[in-house]
């Protein structure tokens, strides 16, 4: 389990599911196994979704709920729970949503791929944080810090997309009662340190299903009761929780659905032939995420108070902006959405969300490697020496 805990292990679960789901999918069973995803479970005549759907709905509310436990922690306790604080990252997160907006509709204007330009705005903060795991050793704490806070604000901005753009014929009445029932899991949930927290937690286990029906039902994206039961229960079991299903969503949950999302066939077409939305995608992810990034993350550095933020440099900022292309997790899940009832956009999209992610993941690895060199090399260097005059340029940058 420890394993499962790690930064860089999940990464690489996460990225060998998607490649193995690509390889599938232009294979002689693809087509089978793309029957499987669409064979509907569940109640006939009652509940009924596709496994697919299961995966997209049910597994990923899961990791919705451990990213809003920790998105509590950061807003209360952690490295957003000041104004002061989330300033600098939150300067940097809307450039980092803006442009690689603005990048993807100089693709897609137009042309019927516009509705998908939220897709490039989300970053995966387990992916990102594999990368800078592997390749980061003996980078300062604030950079992790900064990508930390960067890429939970790029995730409050996913939820908010989700939640609003991609909600149709809302059920009030359905999620009136949700709301309720979220409320109650969120009183209950104080009492998971009396003596009683067996049957406690198995009353939660229940709202927390009952929540989930309810959303989804209402007509609202059930991932949102994932987030809403993360936000409401108490911290300190909150954290319990999550600590207990962080292996379950890294070595399951998560590869389960780059498997899902990533099961598609590569058209045999021409280049020019691919909808804007591939293009717009491939492009928006790594290169508008780290002119949005570093751009905004510069001006921020101007703004906020020295001492109130990390002292990053311009590399780092760089090195920042392209951890923060890797949107894979929220990005695939924000194409399915997107192009829901354009199957063929969807695939070319998720296409173009692995492609950019991928040129995102080389591109962080190599300028994440080359900070960690150059800050290894500051800390061995004597303190009463000056560092060479490559060190002070790279410093001043």
């Amino acid at each position: 389990m420890s394993l499962l805990r790690s930064a860089r292990f999940p990464a690489i679960v996460l990225l060998a599911s998607a490649v193995l789901a690509l390889i599938v999918a232009n294979s002689p069973i693809g087509p089978s196994v793309d029957d499987v995803m669409h064979a509907y479970i569940g109640i006939p005549g009652v509940f009924e979704l596709s496994l697919g759907h299961w995966v997209q709905d049910g597994l990923l509310a899961i990791f919705f709920f451990v990213v809003a436990v920790e998105l509590q922690y950061e807003l209360t306790n952690g490295e957003l729970n000041s104004a002061r604080k989330a300033l600098q990252p939150a300067i940097a997160a809307a450039g980092g949503v803006i442009v690689p907006i603005a990048v993807f509709l100089m693709f897609a204007s137009g042309s019927d791929a516009v509705d998908g330009w939220p897709i490039p705005t989300a970053t995966d903060i387990a992916f990102a944080l594999g990368v800078l795991a592997l390749f980061g050793k003996g980078l300062p704490s604030g950079i992790r810090i900064f990508l930390l806070a960067l890429a939970i604000l790029d995730d409050i901005v996913g939820i908010v997309f989700i939640a609003v753009l991609f909600t149709t014929d809302v059920n009030l009445g359905l999620l009136a009662i949700a709301a309720v029932v979220v409320i109650v899991f969120g009183a209950l949930s104080r009492a998971l340190d009396t003596r009683a927290r067996g049957v406690v937690a198995a009353l939660l286990v229940l709202l927390a299903i009952a929540a989930w029906v309810l959303v989804y039902l209402s007509g609202v994206h059930a991932t949102i009761a994932g987030v809403a039961l993360g936000l409401a229960m108490a911290q300190r079991p909150a954290l319990r929780v999550r600590h207990e299903l962080e292996p379950w969503v890294n070595g399951v949950v998560l590869p389960l659905f780059a498997f899902s999302a990533a099961l598609v066939v590569i058209p045999a077409v021409s280049p020019t032939q691919l909808s804007p939305a591939f293009w717009g995608i491939l492009v928006a992810l790594p290169v508008g995420k780290i002119v949005g990034i570093a751009g905004a993350g510069w001006i921020s550095l101007r703004v906020a108070n020295r001492g109130s933020a990390p002292d990053l440099k311009l590399l780092d900022l760089l090195a920042a902006g392209a951890l923060g292309g890797i949107g894979f997790t929220v990005s695939l899940l924000l194409s399915e959405l997107a192009f829901a009832g354009a199957p063929l956009v969807r695939d070319e999209a998720t296409l173009g969300v692995l492609g950019g992610s991928a040129v995102s993941i080389v591109v962080a690895a190599l300028l994440v490697a080359q900070r960690a060199h150059h800050y290894r090399r500051v800390a061995a260097a004597p303190s009463d020496e000056a560092p060479p005059a490559g060190d002070r340029d790279e410093q001043m940058a």
